[in-house]
């Protein structure tokens, strides 16, 4: 029996692709960020909407922190997506009960698993730095979502192992 077309791969696939572009995008944008809060400091801060003065001065060395975090992020991210379009792959051949997939999915879930922690440190450093006269609002810390997708992604993973192995137990039978 044919498989039914779907239209949510491509696109998912497409997706991932403009993605990637985009997380390229993300990490070149927070590399100039970085670079100049060292090389023009007064003007990147000015740009960024922090006044420059001794009180601002632990607001600039965690700022300066965070930014290197999300230059972390960047390859975090790389990864994940690129996993994911090998995945998409998979599926559009007809093969997505593989052994490589659930590697894959489990190396997603270390790498979901490293973001979160990521995304604490990164919200500690915000609220170690953050004054009532030089607040920094940060979108880290913790995310019940972000842990419920690691604990679903390290699931998904041994659902995909297992399939693996029941297909080859299958194949081995015929």
């Amino acid at each position: 029996m044919p498989r039914p077309s779907s239209t949510a791969l491509p696109i998912a696939y497409v997706g991932l692709r403009i993605l990637i572009v985009l997380n390229w995008i993300y990490g070149a944008i927070v590399l100039a960020i970085l670079v100049g809060m060292f090389a023009a400091e007064q003007w990147t801060m000015t740009a960024l909407g922090v006044p420059t003065s001794p009180q601002s001065g632990p607001l600039i060395m965690g700022m300066r922190a965070i930014a290197a975090l999300g230059l972390v992020a960047f390859p975090l991210n790389l990864a994940v997506l690129k996993r994911l379009v090998a995945m998409v792959q998979t599926v559009r051949a007809g093969d997505p009960f593989v052994a490589a997939n659930a590697y894959r999915l489990q190396v997603i879930a270390w790498i979901l698993l490293g973001q979160q922690m990521l995304s604490l440190v990164i919200g500690l450093i915000g609220k170690s730095v953050s004054t009532p006269g030089h607040p920094l609002h940060l979108d880290a810390g913790f995310s019940p979502s972000g842990w419920l997708a690691v604990i679903l992604t390290f699931v998904l993973a041994r659902v995909f192992a297992e399939g693996a192995l029941m297909r080859e137990d299958l194949e081995g039978t015929v």
